[in-house]
C-alpha cells in the first residue's frame, strides 16, 4: 500500500478542523484534511447560527462554504474517506483502504447524537424518529411532532420545525429547560409550541411509521401515550472516538483528555472540538480549538526541525 506523506493530518472537517486548517495552511504546512461524511460536519444539523460573533444570524451552510472556501484558497486537500485505525507512533493513518503519514495529526472528529435507547427508536428510525430537523422538517408539514431534549439546540430544532408542523411538543425531563434565556422566550411566544415537562419517553410506537409516545412523569410515574407524527430527539452527544480507544487516554464518556494546548497523550497527536473534554460545546469554541491546536502542532514540527 502506498504512503501519501504530509506535514499535518487533520481528521474531520467541522469547525474546529476547517479551522485548524486555515492556520495550518498559513504556517504553510502541507496539509490534509480527512472527512468521513461532508465538509461541515454536525453544524449543517442546524439551519443558523445567532451566537457566532459577527453575525447576528448566518445559515450554517453559508458559514460552513466560508470556511471551506478559505482553507481551499490556502491549496489544503480535503478527501472524503472514514478513518479505521491510526498509528500513533508513526502517524499514520488509514482511511478507506488508503495510508497516509505525516508528522503530526489534529483529531477533530466531533460527537454524533444520543440515542433515547427505548423500544421502537431503531425500528422508526428514518420513518418519523429523526436527529436533524432541517434533514427532515419538510416531511412533516402540517402535522404534529415532539421534540425531546431541554437545552439550545432543542429550542433552535422547535422553533425551525414549527415554520412546518402544524404543532410542535417538547418533551423535557425537567420542569425547566436548559435553554438560554433569549430561546426560551421565543418557545414560550410561539403558539404552535408547548410542553410536556417532567416527562421521559419510554416508548416510541408506531406500524410503519410513528404513531405515538409512550410518556412516564418523572414524579409520580404515571404514563400517558401521546399521538403525534415524528420524534425528533436531541438528548446530547456522545464523542466520535470509537477508533481511539486503547490509542489516547479519553474519559469515561470517551472525550479526549487535552488540555489548554490542544496536546493528547500521544506525542505530536492534537485535538480539537467536540471531541475533547471541556465545559462548553459550541462553534465559537470548536474554532477557538482548531486555532490552538494548529499553532500547537506547527511548534511541534518545527522542534522537529521541518
Amino acid at each position: 500500500m502506498s504512503c501519501e506523506e504530509f506535514d499535518l493530518i487533520i481528521v474531520g472537517a467541522g469547525p474546529a478542523g476547517l479551522t485548524a486548517a486555515i492556520y495550518a495552511g498559513r504556517s504553510r504546512l502541507n496539509t490534509l484534511i480527512l472527512e468521513k461524511m461532508v465538509v461541515g460536519g454536525r453544524i449543517l444539523m442546524s439551519e443558523t447560527i445567532e451566537n457566532y460573533p459577527g453575525f447576528a444570524s448566518i445559515t450554517t451552510q453559508e458559514l460552513i462554504r466560508r470556511m471551506e472556501e478559505q482553507v481551499r484558497a490556502l491549496q489544503i486537500k480535503i478527501e472524503v474517506g472514514q478513518v479505521t485505525d491510526i498509528d500513533m507512533n508513526n502517524k499514520i493513518v488509514i482511511a478507506e483502504g488508503n495510508k497516509y503519514k505525516a508528522q503530526a495529526l489534529i483529531i477533530a472528529t466531533g460527537a454524533k447524537p444520543r440515542i433515547l435507547d427505548v423500544p421502537g427508536e431503531v425500528r422508526l428510525t428514518g420513518k418519523g424518529v429523526s436527529y436533524c430537523a432541517i434533514c427532515d422538517a419538510p416531511f412533516f408539514k402540517e402535522k404534529h411532532v415532539v421534540v425531546v431534549g431541554g437545552g439550545n439546540t432543542v429550542a433552535e430544532e422547535a422553533i425551525y420545525l414549527a415554520r412546518f408542523a402544524k404543532k410542535v411538543t417538547i418533551v423535557h425531563r425537567r420542569n425547566d429547560l436548559r435553554a438560554t434565556a433569549i430561546l426560551q422566550e421565543k418557545l414560550k411566544s410561539n403558539p404552535k409550541i408547548d410542553f410536556a415537562l417532567n416527562c421521559v419517553v419510554t416508548e416510541i410506537s408506531g406500524v410503519n411509521k410513528v404513531e405515538s409516545l409512550r410518556l412516564k412523569e418523572v414524579t409520580t410515574g404515571e404514563e400517558k401515550i401521546l399521538a403525534c407524527d415524528g420524534a425528533f430527539i436531541y438528548i446530547g452527544y456522545d464523542p466520535d472516538t470509537e477508533f481511539l480507544k486503547n490509542k489516547l487516554d479519553l474519559d469515561e464518556f470517551r472525550y479526549i483528555i487535552s488540555p489548554a494546548d490542544m496536546t493528547t497523550s500521544a506525542e505530536g497527536i492534537f485535538a480539537c472540538g467536540d471531541c475533547r473534554k471541556k465545559s462548553l460545546y459550541q462553534v465559537v469554541t470548536a474554532c477557538s480549538d482548531g486555532a490552538v491546536a494548529a499553532d500547537s502542532a506547527y511548534k511541534y514540527i518545527a522542534s522537529k526541525g521541518k
